[in-house]
């Protein structure tokens, strides 16, 4: 429709290594476009992070980093943890499937063809109309005559307004069902405590604003909040994921809340405890 999945800057599998390095010079360049884009549309969720904030400029494209790394586009050959994409392929399956949107879940096109459900979502996402198509795998009569650069930020959209819907298409029944099932295969990874003893975790955002920072994992047992092992989840969006996800879904899904551990670290020096200055 806009770009063949299996070409450019969507990566492929069996791809060289300089055709990899020039998917991720193109990705740089499109988000870069499209956060000049969004930073004269809506300055609200845009916003610009400083250099010191580690989770400085998260990528609307969940498969790359915006500033391409050598060691992360060398052996590997491909972005797809699957099987390589063809035609058969939804949009949303092909997205979900993608090296580092493994905290994605596949979002119902009955739950996006439904406008209540996209309230609001029209002022947040330049060329929303054709970002919602492209999701949906609708062929639309303009594509022809868009540039190349219209193309990427097409492209770049539809992963944001995807992570948009995603946000709230797992506060459902059935996105949490479908969150569940990752949760149970550790999906979203393990906690990093020792003392948690590998307890599965969740994701999890810090704030609701698209563009403030990247997505975290959050723990039940200690209760805190890590980062995720994987170079490639951290430059999600945590927006979508959301503030609330973990915390309704531990509500929702009681019995699976852990008890909070019982150990905890305490520093010695020669076999004796530190004594704790107040």
């Amino acid at each position: 429709m806009y770009k063949d999945r299996s070409l450019g800057t969507m990566g492929s599998g069996g791809s060289s290594r300089s055709d990899l390095l020039s998917g991720a010079t193109d990705r740089k360049r499109i988000n870069e476009a499209l956060d000049k884009h969004l930073k004269k549309t809506s300055p609200s969720t845009s916003k610009v992070l400083t250099s010191k904030d580690k989770d400085s400029n998260p990528s609307t494209s969940t498969a790359k980093s915006h500033f391409p790394d050598q060691s992360e586009t060398g052996s590997e050959g491909s972005d797809v943890s699957g099987s390589e994409g063809d035609d058969d392929t939804s949009w949303i399956s092909w997205f979900c499937n993608l090296r580092g949107n493994e905290f994605f879940c596949e979002v119902d096109e009955e739950y996006v063809q439904d406008d209540f459900n996209l309230c609001g979502l029209s002022g947040q996402v330049p060329y929303y109309d054709y970002a919602l198509d492209l999701i949906l795998d609708i062929e639309s009569s303009n594509s022809g005559m868009f540039t190349e650069e219209q193309n990427e930020l097409v492209e770049s959209a539809a992963e944001m307004l995807y992570g948009l819907i995603h946000v709230r298409y797992i506060l459902t029944t059935k996105g949490m069902a479908a969150m569940l099932e990752k949760y149970k295969n550790y999906d979203f990874g393990r906690c990093p405590r020792v003392f948690c003893c590998g307890q599965s975790c969740l994701p999890v955002g810090q704030s609701d604003i698209p563009r403030s920072s990247t997505v975290k994992i959050y723990c039940p047992k200690c209760e805190d909040v890590y980062y995720p092992r994987s170079k490639y989840q951290g430059n999600i969006d945590g927006a979508y994921f959301g503030t609330t996800f973990p915390h309704l879904f531990l509500m929702a899904y009681g019995n699976m809340k852990p008890q909070k551990p019982t150990q905890s670290y305490v520093p010695k020096i020669f076999g004796f405890k530190v004594h704790n200055k107040q």
